[in-house]
């Protein structure tokens, strides 16, 4: 691949005559929470109060200078929100600076760049042991031609087309296709049993199926009986076992468009609009059916395009940005980070294999050598656990050079993050020479500028470990209903334990702020989802009447605009006296304390104390994903120094080995000085016979605690606690 492509310009066509959008903004940051009662769809209390919010709603709510936005009219009386797939919003436009952007819908985005990055690569995809590039040009030209398949089996306007299997260029051109057809591109999580993949298909009316392989086909045979929509299936890898008139290999999906004339299809792609959906990211589901949260074009053009921008990524010609696509993509992190994001910027998408979190994405990392990367908490912890392992067995000169160079590290890195931007110290240039350098070439990540970690908090101990390495792991937060990032941490701009400064064009408010300047994250722009589909009710409890998007997180916001996410209101735990306690904290503390410990969940809700479960960090069967008997290097380290001899979890938990529980009721002790009060001291504590898992149903698919699943579990280990 030539190191300077030519890039030659196709100029996209220009869309029918522009017509005129009335939008509007809402309670801006001037509103202070404290002076009004905003809870979800709730009407305030007092005439007073009333009084004070109509005048200051009559104030922020004027329209916006009106903008010429082609393929969008009769706005004015349209909603913020819709449950309707086929539904419109108002757009959430601005006068000035990110917020003003002209909206596009994703063929005019993909479009774009093609002109610009057209001879650029931008899929990779290893096969026989080579890697397959794929252009920008030839990645259009797929997407059409699938698109124009999707029409010739079927798929009617705004029904789903899911896409059930690992990350792959088939996956990504499938949800552009789809898109384009008409369609809604709907991921569905490889771990779904086939009763949540029938639940997903239905309520998304999928007329078309993309699965992977045999293994994801044979779940759909479960439940076939039961898709009245859907209309065919395509198998994108590996040989079609059980052939029937409806399923179709990816080569024969590809060429069944052919009769399709060009016609059909961009009369449909020119009957979309940036303020209809596009897209339906499916929550986890972990407190019943899932919910589909429906994006629109703009959501996701406006959030690419703003986010590219805050999170620093270039293009060419000053570089093409890199990524590795390994985490399931029917997460909306995985989608902006591999799909949307690289569009916008001419980036180039690695895939990794379908074994990469069960040991083979080491590999896929030196063979790559990504420019960015985003892990999830559990990639950042195991990639941890495995450099700590091999740091355990190295000789003694290695060892303390090591832990020199990280102590080094961590003290330049606070340094920087206070303020420092110059001037380091010449041991800091020693040690990158010496350790960091050969640490990121091992990882792969020698060519890595932007570390990024995503769907739930990393411990500080763990931020703090890649930090001394000189590895920024810059922590993002938002949701699938703000389509992805919400706050950002840059590399030149970051604090610990924080989720970073709000994106550009986007707003913060802090709901019902405590004493402690606590209050619930609430968030305003252009990438607040449109409503769950078919679902009146939960949109209404996520979207208040003044239109700011409810997390359900709580937090709060220093003097500087960073974001401190302190818990999660539906996981708060009310003690028997009525004092609310955030879990999360008391958990991470724990695991700070006792490095031996992978997941602690605090118990106690109504009970006169809080109780804790918890696991010991143990291998994983890379097959099946499923907790093993045998505990990790670390822990068995960590055992030897107590004088323990235990190498399995049976032997400590089975054995009630003496020496590992004094050590946690020491953990736990220190643990319990650090409370704040009596209520959030853990009284009692229980060690599992397994870790948590997606395998075993306590994490979700994002390896997020499941914690009503896990209460209902271990309903008699809790119930123990109090009797």
């Amino acid at each position: 691949m030539s190191k300077k492509p030519t890039v030659h310009a196709e100029v996209a066509g220009s869309v029918s005559s522009p017509v005129l959008l009335r939008s509007y903004k809402a309670l801006p940051g001037d509103l202070s929470p404290d002076d009004a009662d905003m809870s979800s769809a709730t009407r305030p209390k007092t005439a007073q109060m009333s009084k004070k919010i109509t005048k200051t709603v009559e104030r922020t709510w004027t329209p916006v200078t009106e903008t010429e936005i082609p393929g969008i009219t009769g706005t004015e009386s349209l909603n913020l929100w819709t449950v309707n797939r086929d539904g419109e919003v108002r757009l959430r436009m601005e006068n000035i600076g990110s917020g003003s952007e002209r909206p596009m819908t994703i063929h005019k985005y993909m479009l774009d760049a093609v002109s610009k990055y057209g001879n650029y690569m931008a899929l990779g995809t290893k096969k026989d042991n080579k890697w397959q590039m794929t252009t920008y040009k030839e990645y259009y030209e797929l997407c059409r031609k699938a698109a124009k398949s999707f029409i010739k089996l079927g798929l009617e306007r705004f029904h789903g087309v899911g896409i059930l299997g690992f990350n792959a260029a088939e996956w990504l051109i499938s949800a552009v296709a789809a898109i384009f057809a008409g369609g809604l591109a709907v991921g569905i999580y490889t771990t779904n049993s086939a009763e949540a993949c029938l639940y997903v298909l239905n309520h998304c009316e999928a007329n078309v199926l993309v699965v992977e392989n045999n293994f994801q086909l044979q779940k759909i045979f479960q439940v076939k009986d039961q898709l009245p929509h859907l209309k065919a299936i395509i198998q994108y890898r590996g040989h079609v076992l059980e052939k029937q008139p409806y399923i179709y290999t990816w080569d024969e999906f590809l060429a069944i468009g052919q009769c399709v004339v060009d016609g059909a299809l961009e009369e449909i792609i020119s009957c979309q609009k940036p303020n209809q959906c596009c897209t339906l990211i499916y929550t986890s589901g972990t407190t019943g059916n899932p919910k589909g949260v429906m994006l629109s074009h703009d959501n996701i053009t406006w959030s690419s395009s703003t986010a590219t921008g805050s999170l620093l990524l270039k293009s060419p010609p000053d570089q093409q940005e890199i990524v590795v696509s390994y985490l399931p993509l029917s997460h909306i992190a995985a989608q902006m980070m591999d799909l949307w994001l690289p569009m916008k910027i001419g980036g180039i998408t690695y895939f990794a294999q379908p074994d990469a979190l069960k040991g083979t994405l080491p590999i896929t990392l030196r063979e790559v050598r990504p420019t960015a990367f985003l892990g999830v908490p559990r990639v950042w912890e195991k990639m941890q656990e495995r450099m700590k392992a091999v740091g355990a067995s190295a000789p003694l000169l290695k060892k303390k050079v090591a832990q020199w160079a990280k102590s080094v590290g961590l003290t330049t890195n606070i340094k920087r993050m206070n303020g420092m931007r110059a001037n380091y110290p010449t041991s800091y240039y020693l040690a990158k020479w010496m350790v960091y350098s050969k640490v990121r070439v091992a990882l792969g990540l020698d060519r890595c500028v932007q570390y990024f970690s995503g769907a739930a908090p990393l411990t500080k101990d763990t931020l703090e470990f890649f930090l001394s390495l000189d590895i920024p792991v810059c922590e993002l937060y938002g949701m699938s209903e703000s389509t992805g990032p919400h706050t950002i941490n840059q590399r030149n701009s970051f604090k610990l334990m924080s989720c970073g400064k709000v994106m550009s064009g986007c707003k913060n408010m802090l709901h019902k702020k405590d004493s402690d300047g606590v209050g619930e994250v609430c968030f305003w722009g252009r990438h607040v989802f449109m409503g769950y589909l078919d679902m009146e009710e939960k949109t209404m409890e996520a979207i208040d009447e003044w239109g700011w998007l409810h997390s359900g997180d709580l937090g709060k916001l220093d003097a500087l605009g960073f974001l401190y996410i302190t818990g999660r209101i539906k996981e708060l735990i009310i003690t028997a006296g009525g004092e609310n306690i955030a879990p999360v904290p008391i958990e991470d503390l724990v695991k700070e304390k006792i490095p031996i410990i992978s997941y602690a969940m605090v118990v106690g809700d109504k009970a006169k104390f809080l109780s804790m479960l918890l696991t010991l960090k143990c291998q994983i069967n890379l097959d099946t994903g499923e907790p093993e008997d045998e505990l990790t290097p670390e822990v068995i380290d960590f055992c030897r120094k107590l004088g323990s001899s235990a190498k399995k979890v049976s032997d400590i938990v089975g054995g009630r080995d003496q020496l590992v529980y004094a050590a946690i009721d020491k953990g736990i002790a220190a643990v319990n000085k650090e409370a704040i009060s009596n209520a959030q001291k853990i009284q009692k504590w229980m060690l599992l016979k397994k870790d948590f898992s997606i395998f075993g149903g306590e994490l979700g698919p994002t390896t997020k605690l499941k914690r009503p699943m896990v209460s209902k579990m271990y309903e008699r280990e809790i119930r123990s606690f109090y009797q």
